[in-house]
């Protein structure tokens, strides 16, 4: 537990960690709010209650329950919702589409995140040495490109130093803020929630406002659920009510009762509260803990990226394991490159990291928003509470939700249109792929001939037989490959024993060995062969054939070929989508990876047999 516990700290609170950094900083940033005692105090209120609804009573209580089979995640969530609802075919098309918009939009918060975490660490040289002003772009840049380029060595042997320096990087927070409370006791007051409604009733128009950058303190909330299935609830809840909240608290109550005593620290409150030998330590350190909350959503990029295409949101792409002991461990160079590129054009767009605030929020706010409303459908159709206590407790903070989301909206032509642009775009290319592999499926099965009808009339005449074992992978269950047809029509041969293989992505994480398989014979040595994987199972083919042995089907690796049918897709116009979007799937179909490293089939023994199929 106390290992679990370490490793949660690393992993799970490197992003809500580091938002000391900027968060209290951006919410006075603009000018408008001005940094009065009175403000202060009514800020720092808004600052606790809000971790503690959001995160210690959303995230923590409540949606830690909502597990999919062990693992969370928006993805895990959206199984389970749609689930929930599986016999309202309108809503759940609706949740389906909500979904994927949320996914989408998370990679807009994997751009932004490593960004402004390290910008904002690195901007501490600038306390320490105002002359190096002009050095923090191009340190951060060297620091981004550092850390990109590791990630295809793994992350095994970097994240067992994650938990220690985070674990560290907590206790420094106290460090910093505890004298300064002891100092000035006073701040203590804003722990009463009258503050923050003192703080509204006073401003109004402009504390809805500063909610905008308030939000700021609980980003990396949703690594709490998305992390479930590598740490469970119980290390997760330690971590937060045991050291995480605790440290940040009295962090963030540091900078207000320093702020009282010396309201000019506001340019940087967090590197202030530091004494002058420490800055530089406290910039490495802080740089450190930047890259490991930075290295959290690169990871879970990767991660949501794999489910997404298991589940048929994405096109194949190349998936490289980094550890031959933790399949977890993954690195997809597309994603990791595509990522880095958006980064750098961030830092290059906004130039500092009170720049990216301005960018930062939406797309965070937008999942937090989705993940709440997905919870409703989970909590009141999957496990059956009654109608009244689902409404309470969901839309309690479904309002909280929109209120943030609605302050962050005032930000998109500041920079929050960045995220959005990002989670639009993977939206687009999600929702057309998802389309266009429905219209080929369709299209293939309205000219595809029923297997079993197929074989009783080649056996009619049966074609010469060769030794060995044929494996026929086919996207569509009971229907004759493509490949099948080709391989008479031209070899006019048929192996000695047949399987046509049907490889099946479920909305569960993980299914075991033992509902892995499952076969059904066709007579004349041929079997229909069915495979099942959980989005988070690797769907090695070869692997679970092996499960066949014993069962009457020969499988000598050196004697079985694999026959795949690669599809040229042709847009044309007609009923399908329109044009560009025709286009644009022919694109993502022509580049996608190749099922025979997707499927971990071994090269020497694939044979691909290709056809066009019009859309």
């Amino acid at each position: 537990m106390a290992a679990l516990t370490l490793g949660a700290l690393g992993v799970v609170y490197g992003d809500i960690g580091t938002s000391p950094l900027y968060a209290l900083k951006e919410v006075f940033h603009t000018g408008h709010v001005a940094v009065t005692p009175d403000n202060i105090l009514g800020v720092l209120s808004l600052v606790f209650w809000t971790m503690t609804i959001i995160v210690s009573l959303k995230y923590v209580l409540l949606i830690l329950r909502a597990d999919n089979h062990g693992e969370g995640g928006l993805i895990a969530m959206l199984a389970l919702a749609t689930h929930a609802v599986s016999d309202r075919p309108l809503t759940h098309r609706i949740l389906m589409s909500v979904g994927m918009f949320g996914t989408a939009i998370f990679y807009g918060d994997g751009v932004i995140t490593p960004a402004i975490s390290v910008l904002s660490a690195v901007e501490g040289l600038e306390v320490a040495a105002p002359q190096l002003h002009s050095a923090i772009i191009p340190i951060t840049l060297v620091v981004m490109l550092g850390l990109f380029a590791v990630q295809r060595f793994g992350t095994g042997g970097i994240g067992k130093a994650f938990g220690p320096i985070t674990l560290v990087w907590f206790f420094v927070l106290i460090a910093l803020g505890l004298p300064h409370v002891i100092d000035n006791p006073s701040v203590l007051r804003a722990l009463n929630p009258l503050y923050a409604v003192g703080f509204f009733a006073e401003h109004q128009g402009l504390a809805f406002i500063a909610l905008g950058a308030v939000v700021l303190c609980v980003t990396g909330g949703e690594a709490l659920y998305a992390d479930l299935g590598h740490f469970g609830k119980k290390p997760i809840r330690l971590a937060w009510y045991g050291l995480v909240m605790p440290a940040l608290v009295v962090n963030y109550f540091g900078q207000g009762a320093m702020l009282l005593d010396a309201p000019d620290a506001i340019e940087n409150p967090f590197y202030r509260m530091a004494p002058a030998w420490a800055l530089l330590p406290l910039v490495v350190l802080s740089t450190a803990a930047t890259v490991i909350a930075s290295q959290a959503l690169i990871t879970a990029a990767f991660s949501v990226t794999k489910q997404a295409i298991q589940l048929g949101l994405l096109p194949r792409m190349r998936v490289l394991h980094t550890s031959v002991r933790d399949t977890g461990q993954i690195y997809l160079p597309f994603v990791n490159w595509g990522l880095f590129v958006f980064i750098i054009l961030a830092v290059a767009l906004f130039k500092s990291s009170s720049n990216l605030a301005s960018a930062y929020g939406i797309a965070v706010t937008l999942d937090m928003t989705i993940t709440t409303v997905m919870t409703f459908y989970v909590i009141r159709f999957g496990w059956k509470y009654h109608w009244a206590l689902c409404v309470a407790a969901t839309g309690f903070f479904l309002v909280i939700d929109v209120a943030f989301f609605s302050s962050n909206m005032l930000k998109i032509l500041a920079g929050g249109w960045f995220p959005l642009v990002i989670g639009i775009g993977m939206f687009a290319l999600m929702t057309t792929w998802r389309e266009g592999r429905r219209i080929m499926s369709e299209h293939l099965r309205t000219e595809a001939i029923d297997l079993r009808s197929f074989l009783d009339a080649v056996f009619v005449s049966p074609p010469v037989r060769v030794s060995g074992t044929a494996v026929f992978l086919s996207s569509e269950q009971g229907l004759t490959p493509n490949a099948l047809m080709h391989n008479l029509k031209h070899n006019k041969v048929l192996h000695e024993h047949n399987l046509f293989v049907t490889v099946r992505h479920h909305d569960i994480p993980w299914i075991g060995f033992d509902d892995r398989i499952a076969m059904d014979p066709l007579g004349h040595d041929c079997w229909q062969v069915t495979l099942n994987y959980g989005f988070k199972n690797d769907p090695d083919v070869p692997e679970a054939l092996k499960l066949l042995r014993g069962r009457g089907v020969p499988l000598d690796d050196m004697d079985t070929s694999y026959f795949l049918s690669r599809d040229i897709v042709i847009p044309t116009a007609g009923d399908g989508m329109a044009m560009w979007r025709e286009k644009l799937f022919a694109g993502m179909h022509h580049n996608a990876s190749g099922a025979a490293d997707f499927l971990y089939l071994p090269t020497n023994r694939v044979v691909e047999l290709g056809s066009k199929v019009e859309i």
